[in-house]
C-alpha cells in the first residue's frame, strides 16, 4: 500500500484533500502509537521504541516507520535513531489535544447518555467549503 501523500488520492477517498491523506496515514495500524512514543519520549532506536509499543511486530513497526520518514514526520539519524521533526512535533500537538479531550471524555460519568447532535434534514443543509452538504 503506497505511502499517503498530500495532494493525491489517499484510500477511501476520491479527493486529494491533504486531511484525506493525513487521515489515511494515522489511521493505519501503529502509526498514532509510534507518533506519540516519539513526541512523549524522545528519539529511540527501532529495539526500544518496539518495546515502548507493546506487542507490534518487527515488520509492521518497520512499515510503519518508513511512512513516517516518507511523509517527513519523523526522520532516522544513524546511531541516534528515530526522532520526530518539526512536523512531527506540530502534529505531536494536535494529538496532546487529543489526549486531553480523552480524559475528560473517560471522566464523564454515564458517558453512554451523552447528548447527541440533532440530525438536520435534508432542506436544513449548508454546504461545506468544497460545496458539499
Amino acid at each position: 500500500m503506497p505511502t499517503p501523500k498530500a495532494g493525491t488520492k489517499a484510500r477511501g477517498s476520491q479527493t486529494g484533500r491533504p486531511i484525506m491523506a493525513i487521515l489515511d496515514l494515522l489511521g493505519r495500524r501503529w502509526a498514532l502509537r509510534i507518533l506519540w512514543e516519539l513526541h512523549q519520549s524522545g528519539p529511540h532506536s527501532f529495539r526500544p521504541l518496539q518495546k515502548l509499543c507493546g506487542d507490534i511486530s518487527p515488520t509492521v513497526l518497520n512499515s510503519r516507520l518508513k511512512e513516517l520518514r516518507e511523509t517527513g514526520i519523523i526522520e532516522l539519524r544513524a546511531g541516534e535513531g528515530y526522532f520526530i521533526t518539526e512536523e512531527g512535533v506540530t502534529l505531536g500537538k494536535i494529538i496532546d489535544q487529543l489526549n486531553i479531550w480523552s480524559k475528560r471524555w473517560a471522566g464523564r460519568k454515564n458517558s453512554s447518555k451523552l447528548p447527541c447532535r440533532k440530525k438536520r434534514s435534508s432542506q436544513e443543509s449548508t454546504p461545506d467549503k468544497y460545496g458539499k452538504a
